[in-house]
């Protein structure tokens, strides 16, 4: 499995005989997952969608949005529920115009599922980390 680093973006091989929560960074030596959603640009999401073998579970928000700020907690919950399975990140769409056109996010917050760098699933709304977690592992299956 290829998990791209959180930290400098480098593509690492993660051996599956090793338990994947205790790999680390073959260039900085960082954690490769640390429970935490990440916040991306657009030029390290397109890294992290096309180079890395890990669904992302993307929250479309931005500063301003109260549902936003109120899914949070939740969407933080939810990153140390799904990893390693699931990359959690952040994608604010008052910086990231371009990527927001590109998924034609209309409403936020909105989550977009996303396997091998294609959509898998979408809703749009705030929602508790619980209904995130369990509309995560539905649509990602067994």
């Amino acid at each position: 499995m290829h998990v791209v680093c959180p930290h400098c973006d480098t593509v690492n091989r993660l051996p599956p005989d090793k338990p994947a929560l205790a790999g680390k960074c073959g260039h900085c030596h960082a954690a490769l997952f640390e429970g935490e959603p990440l916040p991306l640009t657009t030029e390290r999401f397109l890294r992290h969608a096309e180079k890395g073998d890990l669904p992302l579970l993307v929250d479309f928000w931005a500063e301003w949005c109260g549902p936003c700020r109120v899914m949070a907690p939740a969407f933080a919950h939810a990153a140390r529920a799904l990893e390693p399975h699931v990359r959690l990140v952040k994608i604010d769409t008052d910086r990231e115009q371009a990527l927001a056109g590109r998924f034609q996010i209309r409403s936020i917050p909105t989550l977009v599922l996303l396997r091998g760098g294609h959509e898998v699933a979408r809703t749009s709304g705030a929602m508790p980390a619980a209904a995130l977690v369990g509309w995560a592992r539905q649509h990602l299956g067994p």
